[in-house]
Order: C-alpha cells, then structure tokens, then sequence
C-alpha cells in the first residue's frame, strides 16, 4: 500500500465530522460518470492552465498534504484523549487545517459525505452527489472504494474526488456500538448527526478538491 492511500485511509476518521466546505458554489451539472485516477509516485507539479493531468497529479498532491497533517493531529487526539478527544479535533482543527491546505496548495480543498454529522456543514452539493453516488454503485458491484477517484473540467472548473473508505478506527465514531462518553459527545457538538451505522469498508464520503481555471 502506497503512502499516499495510507494518509486517506488515516484520515477517514475526520470525514464529514462538521467540517464546512471552502469550495465555491458549483454549477448544479452532475458528471456521467466517476473514473480511476491512480494514486501518485510522486511529488506533484503545479498545473499550467487546463492541463488536466498537471491538475489532478496537483489534486492528488493537496489530498495527500491535507491527510498527512489530519494523520498527526488524529494520532495526537487519540494518545491523548480518546475517540472523544478526536472528535474534538473534527470539529475545531479539521477546517482551519483544510483552509491552511487550500492556500497552501493553490487548491480549494474540502470533505463532503451523503451523510454528515452537520447538517449545514460537509453537505455534498448536486455534482459531488453524482460523484459519491457513482462510487456507491461500483462499491456495489465489488470495487475498492479505496481506488475510486474522479476527475473533470467543467466550465472552467477543475474538479476532483477522492473516497474515504470506512476503516476500523472510524468505527469509534461512526460505526454501530459506540461508547456512552461517544455518544454524549456526539449528542453535544452534532445534535443532528447522521454520520452513525457504518461498517468497515463502507463509503464514508470524500475529499473534494476545485480550482477555478483562468483559461
């Protein structure tokens, strides 16, 4: 397994935990369909123009960036406090690091889920449901969700996907036997949480990556 599938997997835990999407409204025209993007060998080269490799090897780049600081926070938050303590950090840290990331990067970064823990926040918009539910019917037919991605120029917007599979760890937070202090917190911070249920290996949402092009 490649370092680069191994920060998405490690930051699974954060998806949708409230996060509030930085992205740009987006035109209402959903994709056909999802396509594979292959995970980086490499650091990635900034785009030039409508280079649609160049942006999706950037994509990958940023996606990779934000979950290797998500992976330092979470281990942090789990030696130190817990599920619970994590939980913390989805709902403090989580978009001040996307936002840091995005600026960093040059590119719009954010996580969405069909179902998130706030629901004013992390909400998939019309495209990004196409694109999760794209995913859902390939997982459907026995595809790794942790190889799908999407990648697509439309009206003068890059945009890109990457899924979040559903690992052990995220189980703490949103599987189905949650611990009582879990559940309190839950009932605290997202009164209106529907990020619960999830098994491992389920799709738990996913990173979303745009870039307005110039040209």
């Amino acid at each position: 397994m490649n370092k680069y599938v191994l920060m998405v997997g490690l930051a699974a835990l954060l998806t949708a935990c409230g996060e509030k999407s930085e992205q740009a409204a987006a035109p209402a025209d959903a994709p056909k369909t999802a396509q594979q993007v292959a995970a980086p060998a490499a650091a990635p080269t900034p785009a030039q123009g409508n280079d649609k490799a160049a942006l999706v090897e950037q994509a990958k780049g940023t996606v990779q960036a934000l979950g290797g600081t998500l992976k330092g926070e979470l281990e942090a938050a789990m030696k130190a406090g817990g599920p619970v303590e994590a939980m913390n950090i989805c709902h403090t840290k989580a978009p001040e690091i996307a936002k840091a990331v995005s600026a960093e990067k040059g590119m719009e970064i954010s996580r969405v889920s069909l179902k998130n823990r706030n629901p004013e926040m992390g909400a998939a918009n019309e495209w990004q449901v196409a694109v999760l539910n794209d995913f859902e019917a390939k997982k459907a037919t026995g595809e790794d969700p942790a190889t799908m991605a999407y990648a697509e120029v439309v009206d003068k917007e890059f945009r890109f996907m990457k899924a979040i599979p559903t690992g052990a760890v995220c189980l703490k937070c949103h599987g189905t036997d949650l611990s009582p202090e879990v559940t309190a917190k839950l009932t605290e911070l997202y009164p209106q949480d529907k990020a619960t249920g999830y098994k491992e290996g389920d799709l738990r949402g996913a990173f979303v990556v745009v870039k307005q092009l110039t040209q």
